[in-house]
């Protein structure tokens, strides 16, 4: 075998999905972490740390622009080596970062499957489960619903069969015990040698003790969550991709309090409801007193939830707006004007 296949297939263990490598003197690696001082590299090998290239420090440079943890990049040799190029993306998690100004965060890149991990207890929300499977919409990866903490409640069936009737068809969802490897183990057709997954989730919802359990290691710190909501401190600090013993790698976050659409997403969670609302007998209807309008008709008979209905004024409404702040500042960087566009259901939900 080859010099090139060997490391080709070295890669193959972290992920890397190509045939090609870099040009020479120029080495090939993955972020697994970032830290104010610098970055954390992998190779298939070795650890080893880096600093970008003077480019990525440029101010105005688009953030997604700079590596972020899972991004595979080439590397020129140093003292210390500096990171010269991100490779191509082939899937990217994402999210609108906190704040008035409009700016994309990257959570996580070149993964294949989204962990969403929510406890059963205080912590369990559908609508906020909703709102990170819209976040997963074109993001290149499968959404994977994780429900954990089955001991904190007696009627776990119940809150399963009604979260299984507000998700689309075909959505994993997999209730757990994250102390429990036996339990665990199901997740292992998520990890296998070369697969990539992120695990996000609040703080508090068991996502260390669930990482120490898949690395058979108390690695991660964990710490007791807070009776009253179930919240927990955040005891993962930064991101950080780690190879696990079933081959795969997984990337842990830090618990995200807010979790702002970046405008662009589809919304597909909720096709059904945009359907319905294709049925209203006015083609302006505002879903509330106009005759004809299907969606009331479905939430009177119960094939809608008012909770559902909620959710998707509220994440339309949110979607519209972002898309619309991310419009004008597009035109502002091409020098044009910013223009204006509708938000939605607003008058609708505060009806409701």
């Amino acid at each position: 075998m080859s010099d090139a296949a060997v490391t080709i297939e070295r890669l193959r263990r972290i992920g890397w999905r190509g045939d090609q490598l870099p040009a020479a003197g120029l080495r090939l690696a993955r972020v697994v972490a970032q830290h104010r001082a610098g970055y954390e590299l992998h190779d298939g090998e070795t650890l080893f740390g880096a600093q970008p290239d003077g480019r990525f420090l440029k101010r105005g440079i688009d953030p997604a622009e700079r590596p972020v943890v899972g991004d595979f990049v080439e590397v020129e040799s140093g003292t210390p080596p500096h990171i010269v190029t991100v490779a191509p993306r082939r899937s990217v998690l994402s999210r609108a970062a906190a704040g008035e100004r409009y700016e994309r965060q990257l959570i996580a890149t070149n993964i294949d499957y989204v962990l969403v991990l929510t406890g059963l207890d205080g912590d369990f929300n559908p609508a906020r489960i909703e709102r990170y499977l819209s976040l997963t919409e074109d993001s290149g990866a499968q959404p994977v619903v994780l429900l954990g903490k089955l001991d904190t409640r007696d009627d776990t069936e119940e809150q399963i069969a009604a979260l299984r009737e507000r998700l689309p068809n075909g959505t994993p969802i997999h209730p757990l015990n994250s102390k429990d490897p036996a339990s665990v183990a199901l997740l292992a057709q998520y990890l296998q040698p070369g697969d990539s997954a992120v695990l996000v989730g609040s703080s508090g919802a068991g996502k260390s003790t669930l990482t120490n359990t898949l690395l058979g290691t108390a690695r991660m710190a964990t710490a007791e969550v807070r009776s009253h909501d179930s919240r927990g401190r955040h005891t993962t600090t930064h991101r950080a991709l780690l190879q696990l013993p079933s081959g795969g790698c997984l990337i842990d976050t830090p618990g995200m309090r807010e979790l702002k659409l970046t405008g662009e997403e589809n919304l597909d969670l909720f096709a059904d409801i945009e359907l319905l609302a294709e049925q209203c007998r006015f083609a302006d209807c505002g879903h509330g007193s106009e005759p004809g309008c299907a969606v009331q008709v479905a939430l009177d008979t119960g094939e809608l939830t008012p909770g559902r209905w909620r959710n998707y004024l509220k994440l339309h409404d949110e979607r519209e707006e972002q898309a619309a702040t991310l419009e004008a500042r597009l035109r502002r960087q091409r020098g044009g004007r910013p223009i204006e566009r509708p938000h939605g259901h607003r008058g609708q939900r505060e009806r409701d």
